[in-house]
């Protein structure tokens, strides 16, 4: 994208950084001069691009797959655009249908509310709270009158909201489809025109809702938004969405020990990915990253480390970073027993049959599943692997010692 020629137009001199950083890692950028178009407006107005992003707070763990649309926020941040969080007090109520297969259940008021607690924080680990405007849609929608809203529905068909994939499948399927759902995304385009957004982000599974704003904008008389997705992240596996009901995340609130041991997993093919969607690396950093990469040998085992560097500096800051590397080192390359790990009370008895402790110190995800760890000689005791069909210990021999089992998983034993 450094390229000038790659750039939409003929942008000013000043835009050019700005447009290279803010198109890097976009899925799709609609229309294919919107942004740089809306960057002009922006310029020759002397304001900041107003950039939307509709939220529903779930009240869970946010994860670096949550995170990519947030760090694209923060990029025009950084270009002193202003980020305008859309709160679905009242879509939460309704409940996006987007990529769903069944009809979404609805949350009331009150759990919108409640599921936010705490939501914020973790959003604000990410942006920049000085350039950040936080309203509710709950203010315009939950007092519009009937006659507005119907007014609004004449700018979308039926026809189109069949489109959809999701619906498509639904109503080919026979599966019902309320109207609730189809009033989704007209609710979200209306929330644009309220809050008069230049830019709008979203996953790849929004990208209908979002176009639905540029018609009604339009149709208010409003210089129509433009709609900028960013791709899923893969998780750790390399292969699946990121997704904690499948192990392969990596949260933003986790150790830094923690992150940097998941993103050193992560197989070389999507280290490129997580650099250029998870980072805060310039474009042009993370095109050497990934050359480097693509070279093999101990280049790409560099590369896979800036990564991991950069994105825990970003959560935990740099000392802990190189803090983080450090550690890893210390228990996978110099095999040194870890120090900061938490502990575990030993069970009653004595011997004690090491698969069931591994499954209750949430060590192993079975006995069974244990004991194959065991006979692979994954599983150590202060750094010592212990032997094929070795379950049965002396309580002596495991008081506190660290019980290790694979790269990440370890806990030191003490007595109750």
């Amino acid at each position: 994208m450094s390229d000038e020629t790659n750039l939409p137009g003929t942008l000013p001199e000043h835009l050019r950084e700005a447009y290279e950083v803010l198109a890097s890692g976009a899925a799709q950028i609609l229309p294919a001069d919107g942004l740089a178009e809306r960057l002009r407006a922006a310029d020759r107005e002397g304001r900041p691009l107003r950039v939307k992003l509709g939220i529903d707070p779930s009240g869970s763990d946010l994860t670096l797959g949550h995170a990519v649309v947030l760090r694209k926020l923060r990029q025009f941040q950084d270009f002193g655009h202003t980020a305008v969080l859309v709160v679905g007090g009242f879509t939460g109520q309704v409940g996006d249908p987007s990529g769903r297969t069944a009809t979404r259940v609805a949350q009331s008021a009150e759990q919108v509310v409640a599921n936010a607690t705490g939501y914020f924080d973790q959003l604000m680990q990410i942006l920049d709270r000085e350039h950040a405007e936080v309203v509710n849609n709950a203010d315009w929608l939950g007092t519009m009158d009937l006659a507005e809203l119907l007014g609004y529905t004449r700018q979308v068909t039926v026809a189109q909201l069949l489109e959809r994939d999701d619906f498509s499948r639904r109503f080919a399927a026979n599966q019902p489809i309320t109207l609730s759902e189809f009033f989704y995304p007209l609710l979200q385009g209306i929330d644009s025109v309220a809050i008069h957004a230049d830019i709008e982000l979203g996953g790849t599974d929004q990208t209908f809702n979002n176009l639905v704003g540029r018609e009604l904008q339009r149709s208010r008389g409003q210089a129509p938004q433009a709609v900028l997705t960013v791709p899923l992240l893969v998780g750790t596996d390399g292969v699946e969405k990121m997704g904690k009901s499948l192990g392969n995340f990596i949260g933003i609130r986790e150790p830094a020990g923690e992150q940097f041991g998941k993103l050193m997993s992560v197989p070389d093919s999507v280290v490129g990915r997580y650099a250029r969607l998870c980072t805060a690396l310039h474009p042009r950093e993370v095109d050497e990253l990934e050359h480097q990469v693509a070279a093999g040998g101990s280049g790409a085992n560099q590369a896979k480390r800036r990564m991991a560097r950069a994105v825990v500096a970003l959560y935990h800051g740099a000392a802990a970073a190189r803090v983080a590397e450090e550690q890893f080192d210390a228990v996978f390359k110099r095999h040194e027993v870890p120090t900061d790990v938490p502990t575990f009370a030993l069970p009653d008895g004595d011997p004690i049959h090491l698969p069931a402790l591994m499954v209750s110190a949430a060590v192993a995800a079975s006995t069974s599943a244990a004991r194959r760890d065991i006979d692979a000689g994954a599983v150590r005791i202060d750094g010592e692997p212990l032997s094929a069909r070795q379950y049965d210990h002396p309580r002596s021999a495991l008081a506190g010692r660290v019980l290790a089992n694979g790269k990440r998983r370890a806990v030191r034993l003490r007595e109750p």
